[in-house]
């Protein structure tokens, strides 16, 4: 049976982390219709962003790749049927069925409507929600040849969708708390904007739950493994692990602050339908 798997655990706290991209299952109906072959699929997918995104109580991490359905690009782009839309590989065999590629539609439509009767629930809980989503991103395109580090941050945040007159001081605390991080006796190069903005699933929040979340999309540039054998620095992921939930204390205290004050009978005040429950798209 076709599907989209992914694990979700929900608890009574303001913080998510996703990892949409972790996945590397393709359903057997689904890759005999592929022209690309694992390996492939695996460079440009994003492994171990799931790890990442276990720091929090409340995480949802996606298991099938991004090849057989992508949940971070509109509905009109989330299958690669040209080159174009994947980095100029080929993934799909010229006869695959209209009718599969409509079945993997549909299922991109019911993920998202259970992502948004997700988030309703945790939102109505607290009020508001704070969202880390973990991405990940190549900078050797050609084997050996590292890009240009003025436009390849080791951690971009994406924050172009984010209502940042109203959620500026998350921003600015996450992206203080790593800076301050002890990495190996040096320090992480963050930033804002330089590489990514965000993708289709931080915008998606933002227009349907406007004001009650703070999406960052967190891109990590694949400092931290080998992005041509997959091979990871097992040390050096674990250390992110440990700069990922250093930044927690101080995002929680200004968010909590931020709620207070926008929201002020945030704890389980009701959330108004007009606000947007993701069901509508």
């Amino acid at each position: 049976m076709i599907r989209i798997e992914y694990d979700i655990r929900q608890n009574k706290s303001p913080f998510l982390a996703t990892a949409i991209h972790n996945g590397h299952d393709v359903d057997e109906e689904v890759e005999k219709y592929f022209v690309i072959d694992e390996f492939a699929r695996l460079r440009e997918e994003d492994p171990f962003t799931g790890f990442l995104a276990k720091i929090s109580q409340n995480y949802m991490i996606v298991h099938t790749s991004r090849f057989q359905t992508d949940l971070n690009r509109s509905r009109e782009g989330a299958l690669y049927r040209n080159p174009e839309q994947a980095w100029g590989l080929d993934v799909w065999k010229a006869d695959t069925p209209v009718s599969l590629l409509n079945q993997l539609l549909n299922h991109y439509d019911h993920f998202y409507k259970q992502l948004g009767l997700f988030l309703k629930g945790l939102i109505q809980s607290s009020g508001y929600l704070i969202i880390y989503d973990f991405h990940s991103y190549n900078y050797m395109r050609i084997d050996g040849v590292k890009a240009d580090p003025a436009q390849n941050p080791e951690i971009n945040v994406g924050t172009g969708s984010l209502n940042r007159n109203l959620w500026g001081p998350v921003v600015e605390s996450f992206c203080d708390a790593l800076r301050r991080f002890d990495y190996f006796g040096r320090k992480l190069d963050v930033r804002e904007n330089i590489k990514f903005r965000g993708g289709y699933l931080s915008r998606w929040i933002h227009e349907h739950f406007p004001d009650r979340t703070c999406v960052l999309a967190i891109e990590l540039k694949k400092f931290f493994m080998d992005e041509w054998n997959g091979a990871v620095d097992v040390l050096q992921l674990y250390e992110l692990r440990k700069a990922f939930l250093s930044t927690l204390p101080a995002i929680l205290r200004q968010a909590e602050r931020i709620g207070k004050e926008r929201f002020p009978a945030f704890s389980g005040e009701k959330l108004n339908p007009s606000e947007g429950t993701g069901l509508n798209k």
